[in-house]
């Protein structure tokens, strides 16, 4: 049987933070950095959370996973609905991004391949060509 969740729109920092599959310390740090509100304490109790900062927690995650970094995902959440524009040229920067750390990544396995062909074409067992090119000044 499933448990009963609270109200989302009444929620302590530790059932936001399971409730978004992050731990406590991720939403004090959002806190911090200003991507997600902190809430009044009241006088006797804990600070209650609103519906809203669950998804703008998974907002926040699911942009990094696709490379965006904490400044960029700020300006995201500030621009909002509605300027779609503005939204697309971020969007667009990313993923030019994006597109260049794949062209730096194939460059790097093409270098690494050609390096491992060469150790193996090594003759010498004390002498690694990949050992060698890695330890070159240049």
């Amino acid at each position: 049987m499933k448990q009963s969740t609270p109200q989302r729109s009444d929620m302590t920092i530790g059932q936001v933070a399971k409730a978004a599959s992050v731990n406590l310390q991720t939403v004090r740090y959002y806190q911090r950095r200003g991507l997600i509100e902190q809430p009044s304490k009241p006088l006797s109790g804990y600070r209650r959370y609103p519906a809203e900062t669950v998804d703008r927690i998974r907002f926040i995650k699911r942009a990094q996973a696709l490379g965006f970094s904490l400044a960029e995902i700020a300006e995201l959440l500030d621009l909002g609905d509605g300027r779609c524009a503005d939204v697309r040229r971020v969007a667009e920067h990313q993923r030019d991004l994006v597109s260049s750390r794949v062209e730096e990544l194939a460059a790097m396995r093409r270098t690494l391949d050609e390096l491992i062909e060469r150790c193996r074409q090594g003759e010498e067992p004390t002498h690694c060509p990949l050992i060698e090119t890695l330890s070159r000044s240049e």
